[in-house]
């Protein structure tokens, strides 16, 4: 749908194409991020944007 509201909440993760879609497939998060991309995850209206923690 393109709702673009990860992008809105953390605009330092993700980023929107030319067609206002977010362009951002995967992405490793730095630390000092984590809680910005807690927020845009849970922005997400079709909550596709899945947090997965490196255990290693």
């Amino acid at each position: 749908m393109g709702n673009a509201r990860c992008a809105a909440a953390a605009p330092e993760l993700f980023e929107l194409n030319d067609d206002g879609y977010v362009s951002t497939p995967m992405i490793d998060v730095p630390k000092s991020h984590e809680y910005a991309a807690q927020v845009a995850a849970g922005s997400c209206p079709e909550r596709i944007i899945f947090i997965e923690k490196d255990e290693s």
